[in-house]
């Protein structure tokens, strides 16, 4: 059984929620709000549980149920290693890239008041953009498989959009008008590199400015409160082409160390919220304490102090629109033509898939977390329910959380 850290959020929520909820009015949207009853309410007797006792000596653990909340830190852990065992099987013995595409700061505000629009877009643009770089024989003459990951926060908790890309390292040949080659060959990239950064943050700034102005033409972009002046067409097309003198970030990290390597980086991000319970430090006075690193200065641990309110304010921000999607698949890895796909270029690459090591390190796991806290050799074993209070009516409210 895990231990419970000496702080998580959802103290932050029980203890200050109302008053955060007070403040705002309004403006928090009902996904907001359902993020913050779901986790104040986690793994509570307002969920109900079970009890689990020992088989051996007879300790009784009481197990909560959690929220299973995508925002919350307490409830990614069994999501990501059932997500894991799936994405195992789609590997294959390439290098893998590691590449970021990052929003300018000046989108920020436009993205917080239109999340579904700009990070939809977000996600099209780059992998649109390594779908043409990749596709261009002057660089590479593939098509390449790609898994992206949206995060839109930075360590501090300020708004932050990026979107994480692991890319294989080559793929199946593509002639000049993009389609694949017959016969089928793979097309590998050269050893440590991918592709120029520069070209991919060029096709990358054009192609969402472009989708931006589209969308802004069909009416699905809000502009209201201090970007209430975007609301005029001349004003917000003066804005788009500033953004477009500007240099948009890609950085192309180096390739991982291998398959495994891929593994341990795909379970850390793919099920990461804005901030884990693990970097909390302190709640007093008013005030919430966490650790973060600092990148400007060689990735150092230092410590952030904001008001509650403050921390739930910049929590939330990151708190997508419901039914948005934020681990997507492109190209080869594409849903709809994955199987098929994989299995042409393990022909190609003549390997079998790669999970052993995967399954192994699960199985491990999976028998120490069944052990009984107290003798350490038993098994937890469930032995009895227990229903959410009030069994059939609505589940108990948690503190500082507003249910309406």
């Amino acid at each position: 059984m895990g231990v419970r850290p000496l702080l998580e959020v959802a103290d932050v929520i029980r203890e200050h929620g109302h008053e955060f909820q007070a403040d705002c009015g309004n403006a928090l949207s009902s996904t907001q709000r359902r993020a913050l009853r779901a986790l104040a309410q986690c793994r509570t007797a307002a969920l109900g549980g079970h009890v689990e006792a020992c088989d051996q000596c007879g300790h009784r653990v009481i197990a909560y149920n959690s929220c299973r909340n995508r925002h919350c830190p307490k409830c990614q852990g069994g999501r990501a290693a059932a997500w894991l065992r799936r994405e195992a099987e789609a590997l294959l013995p390439v290098e893998y890239h590691h590449v970021v595409f990052t929003l300018p700061h000046e989108l920020s505000a436009l993205a917080l008041q239109n999340p579904g629009v700009v990070y939809g877009l977000l996600f099209r643009a780059a992998s649109q953009s390594l779908r043409q770089v990749a596709g261009d024989r002057r660089w590479l003459g593939a098509e390449v498989g790609a898994l992206a990951v949206l995060h839109t926060w930075g360590q501090t908790l300020q708004h932050h959009p990026h979107v994480h890309c692991v890319v294989t390292g080559g793929g199946l040949a593509v002639d000049a008008q993009g389609q694949r080659c017959e016969p089928p060959r793979w097309v590998p990239c050269r050893p440590g590199f991918f592709l120029p950064v520069k070209i991919l943050s060029a096709v990358y700034r054009g192609k969402f400015l472009a989708g931006l102005r589209q969308a802004y033409a069909a009416g699905l972009l809000i502009c209201a409160g201090r970007l209430a002046e975007l609301a005029n067409a001349e004003t917000f097309m003066s804005w788009l082409q500033a953004l477009a003198q500007k240099p948009w970030v890609v950085f192309s990290k180096p390739p991982f160390a291998g398959p495994e390597t891929v593994l341990k980086y795909l379970a850390r991000y793919t099920h990461r919220v804005a901030i884990s319970n693990g970097r909390l430090r302190e709640l007093a006075d008013g005030k919430v304490t966490f650790s973060y690193r600092d990148y400007a200065h060689g990735g150092q641990e230092r410590l952030q102090q904001l008001s509650a309110l403050e921390f739930l304010r910049r929590f939330l921000q990151h708190v997508l629109p419901r039914g948005f999607v934020k681990v997507r698949h492109y190209g080869l890895l594409a849903n709809g033509q994955r199987a098929a796909n994989l299995a042409l270029c393990r022909r190609l690459l003549a390997t079998a898939a790669l999970v052993a090591a995967l399954q192994t390190a699960e199985a491990g796991a999976g028998e120490e977390a069944a052990r009984c806290p107290a003798c350490g050799t038993g098994k937890l074993l469930w032995v009895e329910d227990l229903p959410r209070p009030g069994s059939g009516q609505p589940c108990a409210p948690a503190t500082g959380v507003d249910t309406s």
